[in-house]
């Protein structure tokens, strides 16, 4: 058996230097990781960037609306890899850090390929930077050009990819890449330069895009496109030389029109969204319950239709969903950023005078009080009441009408002589209850002359009251945060009923009947117009089975603007609302049980004809009609020891002369001159008693039966 030969001396020192290099490569590699351990333990990453990023209020569906630019004055929109565009994704790890997935920070291919280039070529083609550690360069602010900085940089690069994902470090480079002037991240840019979310690029944007960042003051497209498309066109051939995309698609992006300035941010519901967040400062996302495509589509007709009202005129315009107080759309003025119409004012919440708006709720407390109905006779005749003296919009009287054509028509005389009825306290406290108080001078009380708009209302309070009109008279708070709680919501509700829901639907179907304004087209919708003294305000309020739209057209410095009027203003961009909304109305709802409907000739003889017992010709000194038993509000046990149920035992006082009985708005038999009554009641719950007399008197209480 033989020995295996000794090695000669020349290669017992190449066995030697190999050892020893091993060992030094250990040694250094080991000291490298001991080093690299300290610096993560004492020196952690900078793993979030200095600084807020821009505060933005979006829709419903997360879609931004207005953003805001940081504390010192940049954009820089929060973004995710996912609301990014595939293809701008594939073309910046191709031509920025192909080995993105799969290296710890540092590419040591990429930096041997740099090395190789600049050697070969006698100039620096390529820097070897990884994405990791450009993000490191972004989170830190620092730009220096120098080895120690370079060094320090892989270093952080592998500190970063121990904490973070590879998306959550792509993230970072998205939000943080400069593109040029104040703007941060691809989503700013996307939205400066091309007017959309990054979420859909063309090859062509997807490309100037990923070039942008490497020089983003001297590539600008707004100042040099011209060196813009030459930075573009560089990404599309290198990347297609790398397979990444084919040749025929760098070319036909290469036609792409490069853009030459900059776009405006989104600036959508400016109004609302600065009130969000004056409200929550501390929030980064104001979430809203607005539609973003609706509220573009009608800022957009408000801009064209005041051009045509003419000049400082001002428009606003709010969109609820009555089903569930969300405010859908939210146009605060005609334009945010216009002087002369002073856009900067929110005219959904300034004080107006209402106009003639407020008639419907007048005849509700009046059809609930069981007093008129809609087809009641009532006289549209020269009428003084006191030092108060009404005349119609038109300076015509009609003679006798029936209400339904008195609220139709907006006629004043007969309006008035309801509320003189009613009692024009009472209907401001009603409002009140409901959600909405009246604003009148410090030591004036209600008075008739409310009626016809002489009194203090916004826009926001005008929908909020319409609101609980289409919704059956009951009342909800309006909110445009999908939070509980958000500054977009109306004030607590007391709960208390606007009226009964008969009452609520007999003044929707009269509404209904309002002839559309020329040119639109009407049905499903049941609206009011209203003008204030002097041309001042324009309004129109309507609503379908589904959303109410309330319209102000005027100046915001309340200057009269003669010809200024509901019907020819604030009507048509009701209507072109409602169009936008949906071309499919959703259609008001039926009468609800125990609706009294019927023709003039049918009603009982009180309701046929509108008489006021407080009328010069009424009988002096006469004691009022009243309902003794039982008193408004009570509750009432109609339960028999055997279980049966007894009849409601009601007593009139007053001198009165022939009477009828109404319960829930429908008449019962009882005899005419009885005062009192025994009335059967099917259910327990709520019920309303109302009794008249020939003379235009009445009395109403509302109890629970149980």
């Amino acid at each position: 058996m033989t020995s295996p030969p000794r090695p000669t001396g020349r290669r017992k020192w190449l066995r030697r230097f190999a050892i020893a290099g091993a060992a030094a490569c250990v040694i250094v590699l080991g000291a490298g990781a001991v080093g690299l351990y300290e610096l993560d333990r004492r020196h952690p990453p900078t793993l979030e960037p200095e600084g807020r990023p821009s505060v933005m209020v979006v829709d419903r569906d997360g879609a931004l609306l207005r953003p805001f630019t940081t504390e010192t004055g940049r954009w820089r929109l929060p973004v995710a890899v996912d609301e990014v565009d595939d293809r701008y994704l594939q073309l910046l790890m191709a031509y920025e850090d192909g080995r993105f997935r799969q290296h710890f920070g540092v590419d040591p291919r990429a930096m041997v390929r740099a090395a190789w280039q600049a050697v070969t070529s006698g100039e620096i083609v390529s820097g070897g930077s990884t994405l990791t550690m450009q993000t490191v360069r972004l989170l830190e602010n620092r730009h220096e050009r120098t080895l120690s900085r370079k060094l320090l940089e892989m270093a952080r690069a592998v500190q970063l990819e121990r904490r973070l994902t590879k998306d959550e470090i792509l993230t970072r480079y998205l939000q943080l890449a400069p593109f040029g002037g104040n703007l941060e991240g691809v989503r700013a840019a996307s939205l400066a330069y091309f007017g959309r979310e990054p979420s859909r690029l063309t090859l062509g944007q997807a490309a100037l895009l990923v070039a942008l960042p490497q020089a983003p003051e001297s590539r600008r497209p707004d100042r040099y496109p011209e060196r813009a498309r030459a930075a573009r066109d560089r990404v599309l051939d290198r990347v297609a030389g790398e397979g990444a995309i084919s040749q025929a698609e760098a070319d036909a992006a290469k036609h792409e029109r490069v853009p030459t300035a900059r776009r405006p941010v989104p600036m959508h519901a400016p109004h609302l969204a600065r009130r969000l967040v004056t409200a929550d400062p501390a929030s980064d996302i104001h979430r809203t319950t607005l539609d973003g495509r609706l509220q573009s589509e009608l800022e957009t007709l408000v801009r064209e239709r005041v051009e045509q009202l003419g000049p400082y005129l001002s428009t606003a315009i709010l969109v609820v969903d009555h089903h569930s107080g969300e405010i859908v759309a939210h146009v605060g003025s005609a334009d945010f950023l216009s002087v002369p119409r002073q856009g900067h004012i929110d005219m959904t919440r300034a004080i107006r005078s209402p106009g003639s708006t407020l008639k419907p709720f007048i005849y509700g407390l009046a059809f609930e009080a069981g007093i008129a109905h809609p087809e009641t006779l009532v006289e549209d005749r020269p009428t003084r009441f006191g030092d108060y003296r009404p005349e119609n919009f038109d300076d015509e009287f009609h003679g006798t009408v029936t209400v339904r054509e008195a609220l139709s028509q907006s006629l004043n005389v007969p309006a008035v002589a309801v509320l003189d009825v009613v009692g024009a306290n009472r209907l401001a406290i009603r409002l009140r209850d409901a959600g909405v108080p009246l604003k009148l001078p410090r030591i004036e009380a209600p008075s008739l002359a409310i009626g016809l708009g002489g009194v203090g209302l916004t826009l926001e309070g005008l929908t909020h009251l319409y609101t609980a009109l289409a919704r059956g008279g009951d009342p909800i708070a309006l909110s445009a945060s999908p939070e509980p709680g958000g500054a977009g919501d109306a004030k607590p509700l007391p709960g208390a009923r606007l009226f009964d829901r008969s009452s609520a639907w007999q003044v929707a179907n009269v509404l209904s009947d309002t002839p559309p304004p020329q040119n639109a087209r009407g049905g499903s919708i049941a609206y009011k117009t209203g003008t204030s003294y002097g041309y001042r305000d324009a309004w129109s309020v309507g609503f379908d089975g589904r959303h109410v739209v309330a319209v102000w057209v005027g100046r915001p410095d309340s200057a009269p603007v003669p010809g200024l009027t509901g019907r020819t203003a604030a009507a048509p961009l009701l209507f072109d609302a409602f169009a936008r909304i949906s071309p499919a109305r959703t259609p008001l709802p039926g009468p609800p049980r125990g609706t009294l409907r019927a023709s003039t000739g049918e009603l009982p003889e009180p309701l046929r004809r509108f008489r006021n017992p407080r009328a010069p010709d009424a009988e002096p000194g006469r004691a009022p009609l009243s309902i003794a038993y039982p008193p408004d509000g009570a509750t009432i046990s109609l339960a028999a020891p055997d279980g049966s149920r007894q009849p409601l035992s009601v007593k009139v006082d007053g001198a009165v002369s022939r009477l009828v009985w109404l319960v829930d708005g429908r008449p019962i038999r009882v005899a005419p001159h009885r005062r009192t009554a025994s009335i059967p009641v099917e259910r327990a719950g709520p019920v309303r008693i109302t009794v008249l007399d020939t003379e235009g008197s009445s009395d109403s209480v509302s109890v629970r039966v149980e």
